[in-house]
């Protein structure tokens, strides 16, 4: 059985039963802070867990695209070396939101296990967390499982519910009881059961998790807690590459079809024929989480999400550096895994070109410099071999990281190949010295979520500015609290708030409240829920209290500007998507009061005329005057619209579709009601800020026009200093620069000539130092070039001599030292120049016969030049 048909039978199965088959999520987690990538099936539904979300559905099935290559999930450094750990995997799940419970989730995996599946019923194992009784004798009294294949888990991780059979997302978040399906692969392979000293072995693996969800774990203070969710819920996860091994007879992961496949594949690529070479194995894990995670948006970078993409990249030229692969080649492989994969992840087809163009440049930018960092690590290796050292320097693997782009872990791939560790604290070291700046907190920010479990708030910042409201809770430093004094940093929640929420790249709103005598200025306005708002900010009069009614004013000027550039960005996007085509995607946007900061997939830089067409087009739009159209439309109806869903937003069932002039797209953000509220468009900055990610920076309204009219005095300012008409100020300007270059031209050659007319006095100032013509001097008016002139003259006519000519020029020292050839046996230049900087505070280097070299201290340039006679006397 196939994968691609394993994957269709578990969601089929799960159909039948009810439950409603899902689209795999993104890899990118929507608004969850705490995930670095999707890493499990139950990502998408964690709202829906905690009860901030509901669904039309309560039973869900998916097969969902998982990673786990960064953060508190992280298996890139076992892939290659073991049977089933991999970068990218989906996981079968079905869900159950406050629907059935353990009796329906165990009775179903056995159904499809046994029934569907036709997996042997005596090999199959089970275990269920220590105090779970109610599933032990599920399995034990109804389904019929044998107790002695039935385990018993306790807390074996070191702390309370710190167990291989209690399930958490993550250090935070929904958790629960688990039963734990295990496939036992025969006799023949090593390893016990689950439980038992040797279950680390690779005879009985895990196919199947049931969680069942009945907690949330948070963090207050120190202490983790558990709180009850809503409702009892189900989550499970089975692995397709795990349960397509079972059923295909074979041991290994790579072994299953699909991932034969793909090493065939990376065999080609690399003109490789040992089929069972490790690194074909990484190639081919590789090759799909490269590639979906370009397909849901990640741009490899430096940083974040970007960063993890960069190393599994880097990783995977690396190993097809260590099968002999000198050029690009990894991109190739896009074709094979879209053909067995792209019919059930139709976003791979439809990215297919731009996942190579991406993955081909990354190729290239590291291929340009593996080879010199390969040559250091393995010298640094053989180093270490001959002095039977067993841990690789963390320096080393810093620079190797800095200079030549090796993530830490790659190092440490190569490495533990050759049974070496690398210090990695070394390396810590390294990197927070390099990394070490002031990073001023933002003075608003919260130090950790708040505690808030009361009412939503009303939203009403589209219709109005102004709002009567009640204070329903307050915070200080993170805890609830009753009153604000004045002078008090806090955090304020209403029933109901004109204040927009900083959502979708657009700023929160800023403003204030005022009631009872107190006045709060609201700096900042942030989600603490889904549908819950924060006001942060200060009391400047009075004291705030729980339950006090205050009328809720929103900065209007700043709201209208911010709304206006909120609006042009819309413009702005479709007009660069209407130039540049459908790759154009967004990455990243700011908007506020100041300005549009807006990020997009875009691999060129734009040039002045593009920039020119982008504003024309733009403010065309303005021109039009269209009246702004708003409507909440079903998530369906609004995708069939052709509304356009941004990259990194999370959606609901129910969608707002926004119309701005020839623009649609699904959002939340405050608007104008007209285009020509806009007023004027104008970009100030264009750049790239990764690579395949630019960035346009832009203001408008009368934000706009005053850096216009800033501009237009600069300019008439010039023509007045360089006394010409605004028109020919450009050309006049071209002029003087091309008349400075020519004088600066004639400064140097005269300034070269008087040197060399020094070099007849220069060469009269040479002494004997024990047999050696010595000459140390410093010249006037030289730079570089006439200090080398001088040199090389004074070399000609003293025939046989050690020279050092300094020059100083706005306090700072130039230094030039020479040797004869007959003498560079005995002094070297490049010695004598350091040995002089050090001196006036700079050093430097060359060769035997000619060095250089500067400094910072000019006033210790008389002693250093006397003692060079010492110098020379000492290597007579």
């Amino acid at each position: 059985m196939k994968a691609a048909e394993i994957r269709q039978k578990f969601l089929d199965f799960f159909a039948s039963k009810g439950h409603q088959i899902v689209a795999s999520s993104s890899l990118v987690p929507h608004e969850d802070p705490t995930l670095l990538f999707t890493n499990a099936g139950m990502n998408q539904f964690k709202d829906v867990f905690l009860g901030f979300d509901k669904r039309p559905y309560n039973r869900a099935t998916t097969s969902q695209k998982c990673v786990r290559a960064g953060g508190k999930h992280n298996d890139l450094e076992n892939v290659g070396y073991t049977a089933r750990h991999h970068t990218f995997f989906e996981m079968l799940g079905n869900f159950s939101f406050g629907d059935y419970f353990k009796h329906d989730a165990i009775h179903y995996a056995w159904e499809l296990l046994t029934e569907v599946f036709k997996l042997p019923k005596d090999k199959l194992w089970v275990t269920v967390y220590a105090e779970d009784d109610e599933a032990y004798d599920l399995w034990t009294k109804t389904i019929g499982v044998p107790p002695e294949r039935v385990v018993r888990i306790g807390d074996n991780k070191g702390a309370r519910y710190a167990s291989d059979n209690f399930w958490m997302m993550g250090d935070t978040g929904p958790c629960g009881p688990c039963t734990e399906i295990f496939y036992d692969h025969g006799a023949d392979i090593p390893g016990g059961p689950p439980g038992s000293i040797d279950e680390d072995g690779d005879r009985y693996i895990e196919i199947w998790n049931n969680v069942f969800m009945q907690f949330n774990r948070e963090k207050v203070g120190d202490e983790y807690v558990m709180h009850p969710l809503p409702k009892p819920s189900v989550d499970t996860g089975m692995g397709l590459e795990r349960i397509a091994a079972v059923l295909q007879h074979v041991h290994s992961n790579y072994e299953i079809d699909l991932f034969q496949n793909l090493i065939k594949a990376a065999a080609r690529e690399a003109n490789c024929a040992d089929m069972d070479s490790p690194s074909l194995k990484v190639l081919a894990d590789h090759i799909r989480a490269t590639s979906f995670l370009i397909a849901d948006g990640v741009i490899p970078g430096n940083e974040g999400r970007g960063y993890v993409l960069r190393r599994i990249i880097r990783r995977a030229i690396r190993h097809g550096y260590k099968l002999g692969v000198r050029a690009a080649f990894f991109h190739q492989m896009v074709p094979d895994l879209v053909a067995e994969m792209g019919e059930a992840y139709p976003e791979l087809k439809a990215g297919q070109a731009r996942i190579m163009a991406l993955l081909r440049q990354e190729e290239e930018r590291f291929f340009a410099t593996i080879e010199h960092g390969m040559a250091i690590l393995e010298s640094e290796l053989a180093n270490m071999q001959q002095s039977n050292t067993v841990v690789f320097n963390g320096e080393t693997a810093f620079k190797l990281h800095d200079t030549y782009g090796f993530p830490l872990d790659l190092t440490a791939d190569i490495c533990r190949e050759r049974g070496v560790t690398v210090d990695a604290a070394a390396f810590d070291v390294a990197m927070k010295r390099q990394k070490a700046q002031a990073r001023a907190a933002g003075k608003f920010t919260m130090a950790a979520q708040v505690d808030y479990a009361g009412a939503a708030t009303d939203f009403q910042g589209y219709a109005t500015l102004e709002t009567q409201a009640t204070v329903l809770a307050l915070y200080k430093d993170g805890a609830a609290v009753e009153e604000l004094p004045e002078g008090a940093l806090g955090v304020v929640v209403l029933d109901r708030t004109p204040f927009y929420a900083e959502s979708g790249g657009q700023a929160g709103d800023r403003g204030e409240l005022l009631g009872g005598g107190a006045i709060f200025g609201v700096e900042d306005t942030q989600k603490i829920q889904a549908d819950v708002f924060g006001h942060h900010g200060i009391v400047t009069t009075g004291t705030l209290k729980v339950g006090a009614g205050v009328t809720a004013n929103v900065d209007t000027l700043a709201r209208a500007r911010t709304a206006r550039h909120h609006s042009a960005t819309h413009l702005m996007h479709h007009a660069l998507r209407e130039m540049f085509g459908s790759h154009v995607q967004q990455k990243g946007s700011q908007v506020d009061a100041e300005k549009i900061r807006f990020d997009f997939a875009h691999t060129q830089p734009l040039s002045n005329a593009e920039i020119a067409r982008i504003e024309q087009r733009v403010n065309a739009e303005i021109l039009a005057n269209a009246a702004t159209q708003a409507c909440v439309l079903p998530l369906e109806e609004a995708k069939k619209s052709g509304a356009m869903m941004l990259f990194g937003e999370k959606y609901g069932d129910e969608v707002r579709v926004l119309d701005i002039g020839s623009s649609r797209e699904l959002c939340g953000g405050t608007h104008v009601a007209r285009t020509g509220d806009i007023g004027l468009f104008k970009i100030t900055l264009e750049t790239g800020v990764a690579a395949g990610v630019r960035r346009i920076e832009a203001v408008c309204g009368d934000v706009a026009l005053a850096q216009v009219q800033a501009g237009q005095f600069l300019l008439e300012t010039v023509a007045a200093e360089i006394k010409a008409p605004l028109p020919e100020v450009v050309e006049r300007v071209a002029q003087m620069l091309k008349n400075i270059k020519l004088l600066e031209k004639e400064v140097a050659r005269l300034t070269s000539k008087l040197a060399a007319q020094q070099s007849d006095d220069l060469a009269a100032q040479a002494i004997e130092v024990n047999g050696t013509r010595v000459l140390a001097a410093k010249l006037d008016l030289a730079d570089a070039n006439a200090l080398r002139e001088t040199l090389d003259k004074l070399k000609d006519k003293l025939k046989s001599a050690v020279i050092l000519l300094a020059a100083v020029s706005d306090g700072k020292v130039s230094l030039i030292a020479g040797v004869t050839p007959d003498l560079t046996a005995r002094f070297k230049a490049g010695e004598l120049v350091n040995f002089v900087a050090a001196q006036v505070g700079g050093k430097g280097g060359g060769r035997a016969d000619m060095a250089q070299a500067g400094g910072t201290d000019a006033t210790a340039l008389p002693a250093a030049l006397a003692s060079v006679k010492t110098w020379v006397e000492g290597k007579s």
